[in-house]
């Protein structure tokens, strides 16, 4: 089945792609967030001309070839331009067969354990532990991740005194209800304040914590792994798929965190899954915005069968990212009961709002 034409929609902060196949089925995508018109150049200059008029007879095998025809330029925003054609083909997949996307990879049902994710260094201890006991009770959360230090601080606090306090409001707020805490810092600490940080979190309460050194130093990190007794996890910056191989079989960490959309999208999310289950290791995906990438992962994390204990979600308001995301699909993801429920349309079972697009820069590439 041949892509017959592909557009793309882009705002400042994400960008749709669309992709028409020659049976008539339209797909859409979204490339990774974050400076969406570079990545939007990238995906014109790169990945649409080499996809377009292809045939796509299975898409993980498509995105690797491609990838391989831009041997020179591995790096992030080819990557991130990729995830763009590559979560369009796989809605346009789950269309063709009249199932939605997480079926198509294999799972049971689209209720998704999700845990509540906090995006905000500026919220004091009290304040947060209040939320969180606020979303518990609304949505069920039994999970919840807030920030420690400052991101990529060289470890230096949000404020003064700010860590220890969060860590120690949001524990007891809870009076020792099963909770999972999780926290993440962002690559903020070199290994020996790590330490001395993941040993103050753990004697608070929390399970799991992220990103403690700066992502590229494996040594550091993996020095942090094994000198703790709580979960290290990280890796959603990477999105080279053999530094993935020595992460986990070096046991970088305990836990790995990619981003789908950093990595290039859905059929790379999985390579990286099949190499965290060599290892026995679980996944949890990173997806920290209001975009499509948590519902990309919230299908996928369905499917796997080395998914860690939850998926996160954000759950910050508008203010935090660009308002507008907040009317860039529908119908929205609803939490209850703490998961996701996914609506079970074919595809992703979402259609970018009319708002949005009309809001958005427009190009196209058609099969001459």
């Amino acid at each position: 089945m041949k892509i017959v034409k592909i557009e793309t929609f882009t705002q400042s902060f994400v960008a749709l792609v669309r992709v028409t196949m020659e049976d008539g089925i339209v797909g859409i995508g979204q490339m990774s967030p974050y400076h969406a018109d570079i990545s939007t150049d990238v995906f014109h200059r790169f990945v649409a001309p080499a996809a377009i008029g292809r045939s796509v007879d299975g898409i993980e095998q498509l995105v690797e070839d491609i990838f391989s025809e831009t041997l020179k330029f591995p790096g992030t925003f080819m990557c991130r331009a990729m995830a763009g054609l590559d979560t369009a083909l796989w809605d346009a997949a789950g269309k063709r067969a009249g199932q939605p996307v997480y079926v198509l990879l294999g799972a049971d049902g689209g209720n998704v354990p999700v845990y509540g994710s906090s995006m905000c260094r500026k919220i004091g201890p009290d304040e947060e532990a209040e939320r969180f006991l606020r979303l518990r009770d609304a949505h069920g959360f039994q999970s919840f991740k807030f920030r420690v230090g400052r991101s990529n601080g060289r470890n230096q606090d949000a404020w003064p005194g700010r860590t220890p306090a969060i860590a120690d409001a949001v524990c007891k707020a809870f009076n020792g209800d099963d909770i999972r805490f999780l926290a993440d810092g962002n690559s903020c600490y070199d290994a020996e304040n790590a330490i001395m940080v993941g040993r103050m979190l753990a004697d608070a309460g929390v399970h799991q914590f992220e990103e403690p050194c700066p992502y590229w130093d494996y040594d550091a990190t993996r020095t942090v792994r094994e000198a703790l007794d709580i979960d290290v996890s990280g890796g959603e910056q990477d999105n080279y798929l053999p530094a993935w191989s020595y992460m986990v079989r070096s046991n970088v960490v305990d836990i790995c965190q990619p981003d789908l959309c950093y990595l290039g999208g859905v059929s790379r999310a999985l390579a990286v899954a099949r190499i965290a289950a060599e290892q026995d290791k679980a996944i949890v995906f990173h997806a920290a915005n209001d975009s499509l990438v948590t519902l990309f992962s919230l299908h996928v994390f369905a499917s796997l069968p080395n998914a860690g204990h939850a998926c996160e979600f954000n759950i910050e308001g508008p203010e935090y990212h660009d308002p507008l995301l907040r009317e860039l699909f529908e119908p929205a993801v609803v939490v209850r009961d703490g998961k996701a429920r996914l609506n079970g349309e074919p595809g992703w079972g979402i259609q970018p709002t009319r708002t949005w697009l009309e809001a958005a820069s427009y190009r196209a590439l058609d099969l001459e």
